[in-house]
């Protein structure tokens, strides 16, 4: 059964959490559906290159057809020209992948276990850094005893972005931009209590 580490408010173990024995019969494959649709959607899309008939000019034959010496030509806008348009080049196109709730919900789910079976799905009743300083975020971080971590947490103000910010290495998130992608990355996770409350019962999945 997969477990998940509670730690006290000095990042000690004080005692574990069972995951639902569903997590573990979830397939791998929707882990892998969701990350390649997920880094899809990062692409940039900016590539573009026009074709003979979007390049400006062309509308006058360049010479005649014959009797000239030379191939015949029917615009400056062909690809043979420099300056003429592209063959093939480039165009936009959607590259985001169709994935539906239920496989980024599984995902999650398969990821959060298996951070779990290698202890290190940590939860906490809070990752909040009041100070808003960087060296109390660092010596909660350097505490965990990993230099790979994720921090999901609900947040009102900026103090706790703003302390963990500057720290190689460590990632913090709102509860509402967890998913499975950014679990399966990071070496160990850290989850606030409520948060992790929250996904177990309505299973909640980030779009």
């Amino acid at each position: 059964m997969s477990k998940a580490i509670v730690l006290d408010n000095n990042l000690k173990k004080s005692s574990e959490i069972e995951l639902p024995k569903e997590y573990e019969q979830v397939n791998e494959h929707n882990l892998y559906l969701y990350v390649k649709s997920y880094l899809a959607s990062l692409r940039a899309n900016n590539a573009y290159a026009k074709n003979r008939g979007e390049v400006s000019g062309g509308g006058k034959k360049p010479w005649r057809q014959k009797k000239n010496g030379r191939a015949r030509a029917g615009s400056i806008t062909s690809p043979i020209f420099v300056g003429g348009g592209v063959s093939h080049g480039p165009t936009k196109r959607n590259y985001d992948l169709k994935i539906n709730k239920k496989q980024k919900r599984l995902a999650l789910e398969y990821a959060l276990a298996q951070k779990a079976q290698m202890n290190k799905l940590f939860v906490v009743d809070s990752i909040a850094i009041q100070s808003g300083k960087t060296k109390d975020a660092y010596a909660k971080f350097c505490a965990l005893g990993d230099k790979n971590a994720l921090f999901v947490g609900q947040f009102s103000d900026e103090k706790t972005f703003l302390a963990y910010r500057n720290l190689r290495e460590c990632y913090v998130v709102d509860s509402n931009e967890l998913n499975a992608y950014l679990v399966a990355t990071f070496r160990c996770v850290v989850i606030e209590k409520a948060v992790f409350d929250e996904i177990i019962a309505t299973k909640k999945v980030s779009k």
